[in-house]
């Protein structure tokens, strides 16, 4: 008989015997390798914190306790534990479970993240929201107990400079909360930095350990005077500080160090929760866990497998569609291999994400020069404000990052790059809708928050042969140029070995109306979808000029005038939100000039989209051909 089938909140573990649990602990793991398997996900993650994530929540009562999970591509065991199994097939499927906590999916959902070094932030607002600070315990409030805040959070994770200064806040405040650090020696790919070589130390002295052992053997002989040692808060974490050296950083920000334990012996982990509930002060547990554990693929390549498509189980291979196009990412990265071959200043920059950006095959090509890679952790605000310096000192710093993830650095990006006038490269990858991750990872806010920078310049190219070029193109000009580019295969086009230049801020008209009815303008990915749609256009007896627009900073004013002089309805097509970028640029423009021929702006609407496939959610949010065939049709019929 299943006993995950009976688990319909985490109270339910109490009641399980550690054989249960530990027979528990298989069936999510075989639940998680089935799942994935068919919906593709975060595997390895999630493998490595199926005895953590159990321990933990034994050690608790939820409610009122609360978990929040950092990242979130560790909490598919949180949602197994939670009740969602008969739902769990439906894993980051339109219409189904999403592949990170969401608020309005489950009460257990505290918060809906999807990017790293945010729960420490999120768990001490809840914390001070219900007044656990300063030594507070068990203090009734609304009529029941203090609840119990942990945040789960990695070690890739804690690169990020925002968990600083949570744990700055943190230790200030002496919040009554527990950190559970998820220490597998990695985010997505292997972790880089100081930290995390100080993480390894901790990991690797075994006379911390002998001493972590001897003080705990003392402490349970004492007793109820052990206990009463623990609740002596300031005085026992003074006095451990010489017993838990290691960890000495997070002793002098004011929060107590607990470990390194063993993640995967739940014993260890529900003790140690146990007694940091019993501390009216913040604790950090340091658990030490393996990525992928418990199937071998994801063991042996945990990389592959933190974020994986659909694959055999008994293989471990990927499930790919015969004859795919290489993927945007993949073009990018050899075209700035050859790139850089030519130009020894290029250097490129990555925020923990070499493999999902390409920058893998150019680590690899140069790794006998390895100071033209440089890998700065989940860390997106130093990344652009390094590439400042380095432009200011004379590189061409490329910096390949997700449209999503770049957000963090918006600061970054005005003061020390576009006020600076450096001559930075972005190269945004995911801009637009990427599927299956949903509303955290769509990329459809760039062009909006790009086109707002001043020198800013940015280039769409529709298709893998104009990604190379506007790479190209971008490394020659001045200033800060981002070119953004979208998630997945491109559409088949053979690649020249020698890139083209484009010309400044000028678009390509492919296809030219008689009628003279409508003008499409579009950008990126939308390119394609605006050709289709012009043939059912067509069909419809209605003729077409589109234009592939390839700037959206500068925009090709020129010819906008000239299609809007000549065309009854202008419309704008972009992957992208409607609020303020490409077809507003078309719009603000127009005003400016005193054109008056009608615009039709399409887009990505103003909310947040949900999870599915690429084409699903074209069609959603009407960016398919037929859905822009339709509307075109219905504003002409106006």
């Amino acid at each position: 008989m299943s006993l995950l089938r009976n688990i319909k909140n985490p109270n339910d573990l109490k009641s399980l015997s550690l054989s249960e649990l530990n027979q528990l602990c298989i069936e999510l793991r075989t639940e998680l390798i089935q799942t994935v398997s068919d919906t593709g996900g975060h595997l390895a993650p999630n493998l490595g914190v199926v005895e953590l994530t159990v321990g933990a929540y034994r050690a608790l009562n939820t409610p009122p306790d609360m978990m929040v999970f950092d990242v979130g591509h560790q909490s598919y065991v949180h949602k197994l534990l939670t009740g969602r199994l008969d739902d769990f097939h439906t894993l980051r499927t339109y219409g189904g479970l999403s592949g990170f906590p969401k608020r309005d999916e489950s009460e257990f959902d505290l918060y809906g993240t999807g990017h790293a070094s945010d729960s420490l932030s999120v768990a001490l607002g809840y914390v001070l929201a219900h007044g656990g600070y300063k030594g507070i315990k068990n203090c009734q409030v609304n009529g029941g107990e203090l609840p119990q805040v942990v945040a789960m959070i990695g070690d890739g994770s804690l690169t990020g400079g925002m968990a600083w200064e949570a744990l700055n806040h943190i230790g200030h405040a002496g919040a009554n909360m527990t950190i559970i650090l998820n220490d597998n020696e990695m985010s997505i790919s292997q972790n880089v930095g100081a930290l995390t070589g100080y993480l390894g130390r901790i990991r690797l002295d075994r006379r911390y350990w002998g001493k972590r052992e001897f003080a705990q053997r003392q402490l349970e002989r004492r007793g109820d005077a052990g206990k009463r040692l623990l609740n002596l808060g300031v005085r026992v974490r003074d006095s451990l500080k010489h017993l838990v050296v290691p960890g000495m950083v997070f002793e002098e920000l004011g929060i107590t160090y607990v470990g390194p334990i063993d993640g995967h012996d739940i014993e260890q982990v529900e003790t140690a929760v146990r007694m940091a509930k019993e501390v009216p002060e913040p604790i950090v547990i340091h658990a030490i866990t393996q990525k992928g554990r418990g199937y071998a693929p994801a063991e042996e390549n945990p990389t592959v497998f933190h974020g994986v498509g659909a694959f055999d189980i008994s293989t471990g291979k990927v499930k790919s569609s015969p004859g795919a196009a290489p993927a945007y990412t993949q073009v990018f990265g050899e075209s700035l291999v050859k790139e850089a071959e030519k130009n020894p200043d290029i250097v490129a920059i990555t925020a923990a994400m070499p493999n999902g950006t390409g920058l893998d095959i150019f680590r690899d090509h140069f790794v006998q020069q390895p100071e033209r890679f440089v890998d700065v952790g989940i860390a997106e605000e130093h990344a652009v404000g390094l590439a400042s310096g380095l432009a200011l000192g004379g590189k061409l710093p490329v910096v390949a990052i997700y449209s999503s993830f770049l957000q963090r650095a918006y600061d970054q990006i005005i003061g020390n790059v576009a006020l600076q006038d450096a001559h930075v490269v972005f190269a945004i990858d995911r801009g637009g809708l990427v599927g299956e991750d949903g509303p955290t990872h769509h990329g459809v806010h760039d062009l909006s928050y790009l086109r707002t920078v001043p020198k800013m310049q940015i280039l769409v190219p529709a298709d893998e042969v104009e990604l190379q070029d506007a790479l190209h193109t971008a490394l020659k000009l001045e200033g800060p140029v981002a070119l953004r580019y979208p998630r997945g295969s491109g559409v088949g086009l053979q690649i020249p070995e020698e890139p083209t230049l484009w010309e400044y801020g000028k678009a390509i008209e492919l296809q030219s109306s008689d009628s003279k009815e409508v003008a499409i303008l579009a950008v990126g990915r939308m390119v394609e979808a605006a050709t289709s749609a012009s043939k059912l256009l067509q069909e419809k007896g209605i003729d077409a000029t589109v234009a592939n627009m390839r700037w959206v900073k500068p925009l090709d004013e020129e010819y906008v005038r000239d299609v809007a002089a000549k065309h009854k309805l202008i419309v704008t097509v972009e992957e992208n939100t409607v609020c303020g970028g490409f077809g507003s640029a078309v719009m603000e423009f127009m005003e400016r000039d005193g054109i008056t021929t009608p615009v039709l702006q399409i887009g990505t609407p103003d909310d947040f989209t949900t999870q599915g496939t690429v084409v699903q959610l074209l069609e959603e949010v009407g960016l398919d051909a037929q859905s822009l065939a339709d509307k075109i049709t219905t504003r002409l019929n106006k």
